[in-house]
């Protein structure tokens, strides 16, 4: 194995300076200029993290869990979540590289196609239906205000106006993000509030006396919290390569958990309250029965419409898009564009049906369950197979020994696939240890994986 203690020195194989990515160049090339200090990087992730579907996920554990119970798995779920985020992230952190390269050495050049194709499907499905959430917030805002009432229209201009401010890259997100995160704050204290004035009475005794489960619902509903952003524990690089150098591991996942903790809590609880007591699952229904007067509704309803913005251009335009340009070797700003016009593709007026909570939670678990094993082999292949040393020139030679298919890879993630479906409720969970044993034995013992050892 190939040691390079200075992962700044010039790169070897044919990587050279001019191919090292500059502050506002998106490319796959190494990131040579970190745009984000600690504070901004922890606001990006807070902001970027206001996912709609956790309050869908919180209406699919009502009858399950009860107050307490629900709390802790929100709880749990941000906290592993901060440690998978810190150890896959730091290929990205060290070296500057983002995803679709870092999975080079465990998947070769071709295999990276599948660990792309499972990050990238998820991430326009939950493009499409947070730009759907966030145009009908907007739409509410319209007819109330204007008597102007079509949700197509506004479905289409909130796309297009997301499309636009993606091609601005991680200058135009980080700024986005940052600015955002303080109304994003203000907004979910004040859905909070308002959720309790006004079901409290209906929900204290069912919510607080209901026996509810510690055993494997319990677990599911960790996972669920957790699968929403199981997504970004595999491309957490794209992201960690921008933060400025002088974190530690400690420190970065307290970052990553102190950020995401506060919106899915509120979001997970709120979407738990409200269902409990009203038994709609349509977010957007739920805040405006939640809101008694039109200036907090309209602020409201903005808030939503802001929200799904922050997250989208975050962490459901940036993956795919890079898998776009590594996959089909277009430009940042091309690959973006087509991601935007691929999320019209989803239907996402059928995801937020009221019927569609369950749909949803039987999706995260199956994408979970695919997620899993890929993010177990590039933390054992960083960590047990490489000893957090890569050499960048080998990254970045296509006829180089990670070229093709790293067939243990393949295998290591069937494996793992299988043993999520075993126990789908858990799915994440039970594909970690199979999929990263696998992946290590066939790394350590078969032939045709020891060119990928080098």
């Amino acid at each position: 194995m190939s040691h390079d203690p200075n992962p700044a020195q010039t790169l070897s194989a044919g990587l050279n300076d001019t191919a090292t990515k500059a502050a506002g160049e998106e490319s796959l090339a190494p990131q040579k200029t970190r745009i984000m200090g600690r504070t901004s990087y922890l606001l990006a992730w807070f902001g970027g993290c206001v996912s709609i579907g956790t309050f869908t996920m919180g209406s699919s554990v009502v009858g399950t869990l009860n107050l307490l119970q629900a709390t802790l798995a929100i709880a749990i779920g941000c906290f592993v979540i901060g440690i998978a985020l810190a150890l896959n992230g730091a290929a990205g952190y060290k070296y500057g590289i983002p995803f679709m390269v870092q999975a080079r050495s465990a998947f070769g050049f071709s295999g990276t196609r599948l660990p792309g194709l499972v990050r990238a499907v998820p991430a326009i499905v939950w493009y499409g239906f947070q730009s759907w959430i966030g145009a009908g917030a907007l739409n509410m805002v319209s007819a109330t205000l204007f008597g102007f009432d079509n949700l197509i229209f506004y479905f289409i201009a909130f796309q297009f106006l997301q499309i636009a401010l993606s091609v601005t890259g991680f200058q135009g997100i980080k700024w986005l993000e940052n600015i955002g995160s303080a109304f994003i704050l203000a907004s979910l204290v004040y859905m909070f509030y308002s959720t309790v004035q006004r079901y409290g009475d209906e929900l204290s005794a069912s919510m607080l006396t209901m026996e509810g489960s510690w055993g494997m619902p319990f677990w599911g509903a960790t996972m669920l919290f957790l699968g929403i952003y199981s997504t970004m524990m595999l491309n957490v690089s794209d992201y960690s390569r921008e933060h400025k150098e002088g974190s530690g591991p400690g420190l970065l996942t307290t970052l990553y958990a102190m950020s995401i903790l506060p919106c899915t809590l509120f979001m997970g609880l709120i979407g738990y309250m409200v269902s409990e007591a009203t038994g709609v699952a349509d977010p957007i229904k739920v805040f405006a029965n939640a809101v008694d007067n039109t200036p907090l509704l309209m602020t409201t309803l903005l808030f939503i419409a802001f929200a799904q913005v922050t997250t989208n251009v975050l962490n459901n335009v940036v993956p795919p898009t890079y898998v776009l340009m590594d996959t089909f070797k277009l430009k940042y700003r091309t690959a973006t564009v087509i991601v935007g016009l691929l999320a019209f593709a989803t239907f996402p007026w059928e995801l937020v049906k009221d019927e569609s909570a369950a749909g949803l939670q039987v999706f995260v678990q199956t994408y979970s369950a695919f997620l899993g094993p890929i993010f177990a082999i590039l933390v054992v292949d960083y960590y047990l197979i490489r000893r957090r040393t890569l050499d960048l020139g080998k990254l970045y030679d296509e006829n180089g020994p990670y070229r093709g298919v790293n067939h243990g890879a393949l295998i290591a993630t069937l494996v793992g696939v299988i043993a999520a479906f075993s126990v789908s409720t858990v799915s994440w969970y039970a594909s970690l240890l199979p999929a990263g044993l696998t992946y290590f034995l066939l790394m350590k013992y078969w032939s045709r994986c020891q060119r990928f050892c080098s």
